[in-house]
């Protein structure tokens, strides 16, 4: 192996370790390693571009679209309203859960599927009783199941298939080509989990974190004739406080949300505070504050106000203010809306508020103007779990939305259509149909996925074209003394590995390279870990960071780190096992003659 494959293997080495050991965007890495690639003439400019040109790539873009028309016309709520009814037990709940989860993932993006279940499942589980830490984890492992069982279930299968095209000229797989592993994984995984995970996961009642708005805010006046008056928020020293920051200002019934640092202070302005409710003290020792005469046992944000939203958002691991201090975010400005409290793992961190650093799943308490919500409708930053001002879904074009996927699915599983060819022309009947609109559509398209993915592909087939596959292959073959059986749950190992540390688009195609030098050097099908690529990379079930409906549950279900190594390390060994099995019995490891 010369130069090229040593610097291939490093520069995916360097890959694995920034994304499982760094705050950096999986689309920023792979694209800098891209660009590295093509700098140093491992890749041609044409070779390291041809990852966004792959069918794959382009399909998993047109089904995000084909998704965003059923959430945006209420197509999976109709679902869960007819289906779920009055559970009298968890496992009961759990088999009603379980059916419109499955089915709604093989044939949608399962981020979708559970963002519009979150509410559903929360608003469910008040209505029966039951916690919801019982139902969150379940949500998202259904939803991670059912993606397995069609080609289109989720993107990793779309991108496997499709590089494997591109490699090796081969056919591929058809739509249902894996639903027969799939079915049996699903069902295995799902029996596992209504049999042990009603013992297993926490049952927290719910406890409302943010309730108690006294816990974490507090009021104060500006003295009519006082020093402050016809003073500057910024010129007053309102603005930089360390313990707590102003929230909002109430002048003559009048509300002021996210009040700017220019705005000029009047005489009786009640202002209001987050934070550390025991800086009462610091305030009031200000020349020219002094207590709120409305300062009474009602909270301070309990009267509904027309100026003013209090949404529930989980942070995406997409938002840029990631790793940031509130303060130093500047997250006022950034998103016009303040931060009144933080949750993690289910609890509300206390202290300074300013100074805590955001870390994806965090479940933030926002004080915002009604824009908010529709704003960050079409952001990438938030997972929106409580929107108070949200845009209906178009009911009545649910049944058209259901109808194009049904047509999608049959035009693509009977070969009248290429997967592409239906994708795009599912997704255009989408927005031409109004089943959802452009921005809809915009805010479906996950771009730092498709980056992540096109930039991926140049990874894979940098150890492609310089031999660095082979050489990791011939060393695989060599740890397996020959047994084809052990090449593949060696495979299958390393890929479930890579996954519950980086994206797992990013695990399946660095991997599948080297599986098909495995393969071809031992003379063996290729299409036995094509499969046990892809359901290695979807089974990502042991932390809440390898897989994103399992970070959006996190907060939602008041979980700890710890419920998920409970309960997904041996989700993962089942899932594992039945895959390899299954494979084993209806895919033959020889190649055909």
């Amino acid at each position: 192996m010369d130069w090229q494959g040593w610097l291939a293997m490093a520069t995916a080495g360097g890959v694995l370790l920034s994304l499982g050991l760094t705050r950096l965007q999986p689309q920023v890495v792979t694209l800098a390693a891209l660009a590295l690639l093509m700098t140093t003439g491992v890749l041609s400019g044409d070779s390291a571009l041809q990852g966004f040109a792959n069918p794959g790539l382009a399909t998993v873009a047109a089904m995000f679209v084909v998704a965003a028309g059923i959430q945006a016309s209420g197509g999976s709520e109709w679902i869960v309203n007819h289906w779920l009814g009055r559970p009298g037990n968890i496992r009961t709940a759990l088999a009603r859960l379980f059916t419109p989860v499955v089915l709604l993932s093989g044939v949608l993006n399962n981020t979708p599927v559970v963002a519009t279940m979150i509410p559903a499942v929360h608003s469910w589980s008040r209505k029966t009783g039951l916690s919801a830490s019982r139902l969150m984890i379940p949500l998202s492992y259904a939803s991670i199941l059912g993606g397995t069982l069609t080609l289109i279930g989720t993107s990793t299968n779309l991108v496997v298939n499709g590089q494997y095209r591109a490699l090796t000229g081969g056919e591929g797989f058809s739509l249902f080509a894996i639903s027969g592993v799939g079915l049996i994984v699903a069902a295995s995984g799902l029996l596992f989990m209504w049999l042990f995970f009603p013992r297993w996961l926490p049952d927290r009642q719910p406890r409302q974190t943010f309730a108690n708005t006294r816990e974490f805010t507090l009021e104060v006046a500006v003295s009519r004739n006082g020093p402050l008056v016809g003073k500057t928020i910024e010129g007053a020293g309102l603005r930089h406080l360390r313990r707590v920051y102003l929230v909002e200002i109430e002048r003559d019934g009048t509300l002021l949300t996210a009040v700017d640092s220019g705005e000029t202070l009047r005489g009786g302005d009640r202002l209001v505070f987050a934070g550390d409710t025991q800086a009462i003290t610091d305030l009031l020792g200000i020349k020219g504050i002094e207590a709120s005469p409305e300062n009474g046992l009602e909270g301070p944000l309990q009267q509904e106000r027309a100026e003013r939203r209090l949404v529930e958002a989980v942070v995406s691991p997409h938002c840029e203010a990631i790793g940031q201090a509130i303060r130093d975010a500047r997250f006022r400005d950034r998103y016009g809306a303040v931060v009144l409290a933080v949750a993690r793992n289910g609890e509300r961190i206390r202290g300074n508020l300013g100074t805590i650093e955001l870390e994806a799943g965090d479940t933030l308490l926002l004080e915002a103007r009604p824009a908010f919500v529709t704003r960050q409708r079409y952001s990438r930053d938030f997972l929106l779990i409580s929107e108070l001002d949200a845009q209906p879904p178009r009911h009545e074009k649910a049944w058209m939305a259901w109808m194009i996927l049904l047509a999608v699915i049959l035009s693509a599983g009977t070969g009248l259509l290429s997967m592409l060819n239906a994708a795009l022309i599912g997704a255009l009947l989408m927005l031409a149909t109004g089943c959802c609109s452009l921005a809809q559509a915009e805010r479906n398209l996950d771009l730092g996925v498709l980056v992540t993915i096109g930039a991926s592909f140049a990874l894979g087939l940098a150890l492609e074209q310089s031999g660095a596959a082979l050489f990791l292959a011939a060393n695989i073959m060599d740890f397996s003394g020959g047994r084809p059986w052990l090449m593949l749950v060696l495979t299958y190992l390393a890929v479930s590995l890579l996954t519950e540390t980086i994206t797992n688009n990013a695990a399946a195609l660095l991997m599948l390279p080297v599986a098909l030098n495995l393969a071809g050097s031992a003379g063996l099908a290729p299409e036995p870990f094509l499969l046990a690529i892809m359901f290695a990379a979807s089974a990502s079930f042991a932390t809440p960071l390898g897989y994103q409906t399992n970070l959006m549950v996190y907060g939602p279900g008041g979980y700890r780190f710890s419920d998920f190594l409970r309960v997904g390390i041996p989700m993962n060994l089942v899932a594992g096992t039945s895959a390899l099995l299954a494979i084993f019995w209806l895919w033959p490891l020889e190649a055909a003659g």
